[in-house]
């Protein structure tokens, strides 16, 4: 699995959980929604640090909550380039 697909299945999990819709969680991340489509619809191949700081932050929710999961938990994550 890519990485990118990773961090798209965790953040779509976090707002299923929460019962989130993908334009709330941009507007309550401060985010233009068109940054969160992208991610949600695979063209964002390499979401910054700082957008995943704004989702987790507007999850509340750390870094370290964000990637201690099963999904981040093998080696057979793939890097886009």
């Amino acid at each position: 699995m890519k990485l990118e697909e990773a961090i798209t299945k965790r953040i779509y999990a976090l707002c299923d959980a929460r019962g989130i819709a993908p334009n709330k969680l941009a507007s309550m991340a401060g985010l233009p929604s068109a940054t969160i489509r992208c991610i949600f619809y695979g063209r964002s191949k390499n979401p910054g640090t700082r957008t995943l700081l704004d989702i987790c932050q507007a999850l509340e929710i750390t870094l370290f909550d964000f990637f201690n999961d099963p999904i981040f938990k093998t080696f057979d994550l793939e890097g886009s380039y």
